[in-house]
């Protein structure tokens, strides 16, 4: 669904659920906001952001943005692209010098083209001060060279998902808390006809995020704190070796599931577990369909095992808000990033979509959608908990071009299929990664 327009000009008809969640808030979201920035005369603004896994979170935020027109009288047209063509459109608008005013982009992208993006620290200043700070992952992600570049809008959690009578009849309780333990659940779940699943293929969000926990867990990283590739090692021809260990309870087809792949698998009933965020829960629960609810009922969450980092060690997905320099009218651009996370408009969206982008700023963990239903607790501290992406090392144009360019996901795919071996796939890993982290 790609949806745009021009939001001064047409009325945009407001979903259920996001009334819903308007309403819960006893109509406080209908409150003007005070906006620190006057937008230019004649403002116009084009955002593009990516498609959403859940309908609350769109509806609520095309109704927000119809809200920002009338406040302003700046139009806004928003388009929505899959989640794999944000990051090549943000790339070429950086290069080219035209595209969308506002992209909300992945990871640490920004730091790609940190020249080409307007200084927003004035507005992440404003929003920490007013609403608890931001999480240390979250300013390690927007700053660079001590200032603001991009704003986190927040955390699309990723947790495992399962089903709890699948895990039962497996010989389970629940999801063993180390990694050990979470190999012979998948090896039980395969033979009881119930297999698990997790994204091999170009998956932005569910690929990276498992991959790189399955490196971390063992002790691996792509390169150490002072950005030297490290990459292969033994730490990391262990975690492949799991990988291969675990890929054999995987259902077929997952080196080229894609974000919306495991969910369709899943809601299918072709898998048992998976890693996601709480879409899945959220298509089933709010299904029309009996065996989805019933499905519903059954789904549990869970935070990955820890290996033998003794630690937690997870990834997840931060989304971030960039102003490209070329945009005519940063002003309204900014009062528009501000707009978006003051708490008129932040809280029903993130209940609209049911705790789907956790929040970046502390103020917002009171939230009641993280109690309202015990399954959404766990994604309600993917700030606190995650790792950045270029763990161990330092954030930036290195760690996001091997980010974009998929090495651990490459290699982590390659050890599992048998492709090539543990040692073959870490020892091309490290010569791809020394394209960008040169000494």
């Amino acid at each position: 669904m790609n949806n745009s327009g021009n939001f001064s000009r047409r009325d945009f008809i407001v979903s259920t659920a996001a009334l819903a969640a308007t309403a819960t808030l006893g109509g406080h979201a209908q409150a003007a906001t005070a906006l620190q920035y006057k937008p230019e005369a004649d403002a116009k603004l084009r955002i593009l952001r990516w498609k959403r896994f859940v309908q609350g979170d769109e509806d609520l935020w095309m109704a927000n943005t119809k809200k920002f027109t009338e406040q302003t009288g700046v139009e806004v047209r928003v388009d929505n692209e899959g989640w794999e063509d944000v990051r090549p459109k943000a790339a070429v608008a950086a290069s080219v010098g035209t595209g969308p005013d506002i992209v909300l982009g992945w990871f640490d992208d920004p730091q790609q083209y940190p020249d080409k993006l307007v200084d927003v620290s004035d507005v992440a200043t404003y929003l920490g001060g007013k609403h608890g700070g931001w999480y240390d992952v979250c300013r390690k992600y927007g700053m660079h060279s001590g200032k603001w570049i991009a704003l986190p809008l927040g955390v699309v959690g990723n947790a495992l998902v399962y089903r709890e009578s699948h895990v039962k009849a497996a010989g389970f309780e629940a999801i063993p808390k180390d990694t050990a333990g979470f190999l012979k659940l998948c090896q039980a779940l395969k033979a009881k006809g119930t297999p698990c699943g997790f994204a091999l293929g170009k998956a932005v969000g569910d690929g990276n995020n498992w991959a790189h926990w399955l490196l971390w867990s063992h002790g691996g990283m792509l390169v150490d704190g002072k950005g030297k590739v490290v990459v292969n090692s033994p730490e990391t021809w262990a975690a492949l070796e799991y990988a291969k260990q675990l890929y054999a309870t995987f259902v077929p087809g997952t080196l080229s599931w894609q974000d919306p792949s495991n969910n369709k698998a899943f809601l299918d009933g072709q898998i048992s577990l998976t890693a996601n965020g709480i879409s899945v829960y959220y298509a089933a629960k709010n299904s029309k369909e009996p065996k989805l609810q019933e499905m519903a009922r059954d789904i549990q969450h869970a935070h990955f095992p820890v290996g033998s980092s003794g630690k937690s060690t997870e990834l997840m997905q931060i989304t971030q808000m960039m102003v490209f320099k070329y945009c005519k009218y940063p002003n309204a651009a900014k009062a528009y990033l501000q707009f978006m996370m003051e708490p008129e408009q932040y809280n029903p969206w993130m209940e609209a979509a049911i705790g789907y982008v956790s929040q970046p700023l502390k103020a917002y963990e009171s939230n009641p959608i993280w109690t309202s239903d015990p399954k959404h607790t766990v994604y309600r501290d993917a700030a606190s908990l995650m790792l950045d992406n270029g763990h161990a090392g330092p954030l930036g144009t290195a760690s996001a071009a091997s980010m974009a360019d998929y090495i651990v996901l490459d290699m982590v795919a390659e050890a599992a299929s048998g492709s090539r071996t543990p040692k073959e796939a870490a020892a091309r890993a490290a010569q791809r990664a020394a394209r960008y982290y040169k000494a």
